[in-house]
């Protein structure tokens, strides 16, 4: 197997700013023609925005915008090039946000972060992300076409028959959440079976050191990629683990949150991505999470610059088990419910893995009827605790993330 996927992994910065001189102006101007960005690129000069620096004189395209433009020009806001048809997924995330999406030549380009792993044609992955409705089982999917590497579409849950399945396949290489492979081993564990996984792809939540290191003495190479339904990969680490690399196809810059101005290099900051995708080009979207650059080269010979990785969010949008938490659920929950007064969530982590406990101010509420409605609402189970009213801090925050990344 080749050390790079391609040569644009190990171009010099001059041949990199040559090529975004070329193509940054074309999708700008792609852009431009877009429904959804008459109102905020209606008067930029495409062909005078050739390079990072004068990419970040445009306006930030976020989330809330993104939910706005959905509402009026459903399903896709007016950002994508192409037809709805002409497109071969319909994917809907929480918010509810709808992402398009195409099969062949590794649409998300999820492929660079396999062979960054080591995954090629002898292994087949065990597929553990979901299949339905959001789009992270098929990024996997055209990852490993990419690659060479057959897949095992196992999807989320059933922990007992995944263990089953992965032992008769022989899968080597586990894609999922960082959590979740901790419980295939155990369960593993527990049922005598032995598995031949020796690598996982893992993203979608924390990889905490003590837990990559777990993995390690399994010996289980254990790499994480930074990527959205929206946008695809953004960053991905390489053997050296020093950051993630950025992907060849997006811009990164670091910017401070709420206002889109790059922040110096080593400083947090919000991570706002441009994407060269001609199906869906995203221009200076807000992702609403916080990273650093990294300065220097990595070890590994890949050449484009590097961020330090995920280092919370610049907004209270968290993400639980993989799935996104927003304040606005969280609001949504306390309308269904006159008797709440207040509600605040808090993110921990019990027995290794994503914990979510509701605590709400109400002078008379059923617990269990607030639990239901917060499966609902939320997409996810949690513990809640009522406490008098006046008792939750009055700081304006609705999402508190307690555990530790350090």
């Amino acid at each position: 197997m080749s050390l790079h996927f391609d040569h644009l992994e190990t171009r010099s910065a001059e041949a990199r700013a040559e090529e975004i001189a070329t193509d940054l102006p074309w999708q700008i101007a792609c852009a431009k023609g877009l429904s959804g960005y008459a109102g905020s690129l209606a008067e930029v000069n495409a062909d005078a925005v050739t390079s990072p620096e004068a990419l970040a004189k445009l306006p930030v395209l976020r989330k809330s915008n993104l939910i706005e433009l959905q509402k009026a020009d459903p399903p896709f806001g007016g950002l994508t090039a192409r037809p709805l048809r002409e497109f071969d997924h319909i994917h809907q995330s929480p918010g509810p946000i709808y992402e398009p999406g195409r099969r062949g030549d590794d649409w998300w380009r999820l492929g660079r972060f396999l062979h960054a792993l080591g995954v090629g044609r002898s292994d087949i992955i065990q597929n553990c992300y979901s299949y339905h409705l959001t789009p992270a089982g098929l990024m996997i999917e055209s990852a490993a076409e990419a690659v060479g590497a057959a897949i095992l579409p196992a999807g989320t849950g059933q922990t007992k028959l995944q263990v089953e399945a992965a032992a008769t396949v022989g899968a080597t290489v586990y894609a999922g959440t960082p959590d979740y492979l901790g419980a295939l081993l155990e369960a593993a564990d527990a049922e005598g079976v032995p598995l031949q996984i020796d690598k996982a792809a893992v993203s979608g939540g924390a990889l905490f050191p003590a837990m990559r290191q777990a993995y390690a003495d399994r010996g289980i190479t254990c790499l994480q990629c930074y990527a959205t339904a929206d946008l695809g990969l953004i960053a991905y680490e390489s053997p050296a683990r020093e950051g993630m690399i950025v992907d060849e196809r997006v811009i990164v810059e670091i910017v401070t949150p709420g206002t889109g101005d790059p922040v110096p290099d080593g400083e947090v900051g919000e991570v706002v991505v441009t994407t060269f995708n001609p199906d869906y080009p995203l221009i200076r979207f807000a992702t609403g999470d916080l990273s650093a650059v990294l300065p220097g080269e990595s070890p590994c010979g890949r050449t484009n610059m590097r961020i330090k990785g995920w280092m919370g969010r610049a907004d209270q949008t968290t993400k639980v088990k993989g799935m996104f938490v927003r304040p606005e659920q969280v609001a949504a929950l306390v309308a269904r419910h006159p008797a709440i007064e207040r509600a605040r969530i808090v993110v921990g982590r019990e027995g290794g893995s994503d914990a979510m406990t509701i605590r709400i101010e109400a002078k008379d509420i059923d617990p269990q009827v607030v639990a239901a409605s917060a499966k609902d609402v939320l997409k996810l189970s949690g513990a809640v605790e009522v406490v008098a009213p006046g008792s939750l801090p009055r700081d304006g925050i609705v999402i508190e993330d307690v555990r530790d990344y350090s």
